[in-house]
């Protein structure tokens, strides 16, 4: 069956000429793909011997809400949602005062090991289509009955390591024939694959790119992410200045706090080091409390310490507000649990 979702307006139109159907039914069946259908049947000014063709050939790409998580302190939303396959991914909807925002995953599972992360604890099993990326934002859509605004890839996966899919999913999500959310409204969070940072960069999208760095130094960087085996901090900032270059963007880095490992002054210092001249923002982000990884979170205090140390530095820096918290909102803890209920490995 053929995900249409995993299509531009274009190649649902060559698809719709190439089963001899006009060519104006293409963007007329597109455009139905993102108005929270539930079956071919909907599109209700295509003629029914298409619908029928459509039933019998494709699919619209929907997933199913497995659970679903509602915070009783800020309204944020986890859900688990459930690809054809049986895989489960998940996907979280934050509410801020400009509007809603959804964590997407990219991934089902992740293959980059990072210490502090649960997404990462079963292995990466596969990736995402652009279709699969896209239906997540129109299942949570459709079950809040309200336009999401802004896009942040900082679910389950590394987007990097899904490239030509990410890209895909970019140029879907982003047509003024479909959801139209704007480049400027989607960050792309990575843990440092520094070839694809590189090849991000020659795209010159309007994306905000986010780096996990987490550590000033090779050794402490290894220690929690093994990535930086293969591409060291070094190599990682002259990527990082690469793509300013070339997009005249700021980066956001990432920068997890892990209670006596890289929560002090000194480390606040050597980060204004590697950091100082560039285009750039640190937030800072508390580490999520999960069992199997045994880091535990910076106090508050030591969080507000090393904001300050940076910004005395000259260092733009800020504290990643904490959301959901009730309902375990970090990526990676839900489908962990039902691939364990399940006795899955």
């Amino acid at each position: 069956m053929i995900n249409l979702l995993d299509m531009t307006c274009e190649e649902v139109t060559s698809y719709i000429i190439s089963q001899n159907e006009p060519k104006f039914r293409g963007k007329q069946i597109y455009s139905w793909l993102y108005k929270g259908i539930s079956s071919f049947e909907d599109m209700l000014n295509i003629p029914k011997s298409l619908r029928e063709k459509l039933t019998e050939n494709c699919t619209l790409g929907q997933l199913e809400i497995a659970e679903k998580f509602v915070s009783d302190i800020d309204e944020t939303r986890k859900y688990l949602l459930q690809l054809n396959d049986g895989n489960y991914i998940e996907t979280v909807l934050m509410k801020y005062h400009h509007g809603y925002t959804i964590c997407v995953s990219s991934q089902v599972g992740c293959r980059m090991g990072c210490k502090f992360c649960a997404s990462t604890l079963n292995g990466k099993v596969r990736d995402l289509t652009a279709g699969e990326i896209i239906g997540q934002i129109l299942a949570v859509q459709n079950d809040l009955g309200e336009r999401i605004s802004n896009i942040v890839m900082m679910g389950i996966g590394e987007p990097l390591d899904n490239f030509d899919n990410v890209m895909k999913f970019l140029k879907i999500v982003s047509s003024p024939d479909g959801l139209n959310i704007g480049m400027r409204h989607i960050s792309l969070s990575t843990c440092g694959l520094v070839p694809k940072i590189y090849e991000l960069a020659d795209e010159k999208l309007q994306i905000t790119l986010s780096i996990s760095l987490h550590a000033t130094d090779d050794k402490m960087r290894s220690s929690i992410m093994p990535v930086n085996n293969k591409y060291n901090i070094e190599k990682l900032i002259e990527a990082c200045r690469y793509y300013i270059e070339k997009t005249n963007r700021r980066i956001s880095f990432e920068y997890t706090l892990i209670a006596g490992v890289n929560d002090n002054r000194e480390t606040a210092d050597a980060l204004t080091s590697l950091l100082t001249g560039m285009l750039c923002h640190v937030n800072l982000i508390p580490v999520n409390a999960v069992s199997e990884t045994g880091f535990k979170k910076s106090d508050r205090k030591k969080v507000e310490a090393f904001q300050a140390q940076l910004e005395k530095n000259g260092i733009s820096a800020t504290i990643r507000r904490e959301m959901g918290s009730d309902i375990s909102a970090a990526c990676g803890q839900l489908r962990n649990k039902k691939l364990n209920q399940k006795g899955w490995t």
